[in-house]
């Protein structure tokens, strides 16, 4: 969890918060999907996290995709803004949030798949028809119109 939305925590609790996200889905060349398997809700998902202050949202998808993955973005391309009740959850803490996921695609990347210790249990790029059902629900939505376009 970024540190800004640490600090409100601190001050608000677990009441709604507005939170901007900078996400990425990593594509390989066999037009597989990275996901990564969540340790909060034990959910699949793609990388990402929340944009910290003043931070430029690219980098903060670089650096989420790099903190979580351990792969290095070469280049981002921008699929999409996500937004809304779909998008709005609860964490297994009790935090509620009102997400804005700004959605990446990266297909040229670099590095070794390490899963991050304590966020990330495991990570497995998945051809389409492979998807898992049990995929985390802020990111559903986006991961939904990746897979429609991408049939």
């Amino acid at each position: 969890m970024s540190n800004y939305i640490m600090d409100l925590r601190a001050v608000v609790g677990h009441r709604p918060l507005l939170q901007v996200g900078a996400s990425v889905i990593v594509v390989d060349a066999d037009n597989r999907i990275l996901l990564q398997l969540r340790s909060d809700n034990h959910c699949w998902g793609y990388a990402g996290g929340s944009v910290e202050l003043d931070e430029v949202v690219e980098e903060a998808a670089k650096r989420e995709l790099f903190e979580e993955t351990g792969l290095i973005a070469e280049s981002l391309e921008l699929f999409g803004v996500f937004s809304g009740k779909d998008t709005h959850y609860t964490y297994p803490n009790g935090d509620e949030v009102s997400n804005v996921d700004i959605v990446y695609v990266c297909k040229q990347y670099s590095g070794e798949l390490k899963c991050q210790d304590g966020e990330v249990e495991k990570l497995k790029f998945f051809r389409i028809d492979e998807i898992p059902q049990n995929i985390s629900k802020p990111i559903r939505v986006a991961l939904d119109k990746w897979v429609e376009e991408n049939r």
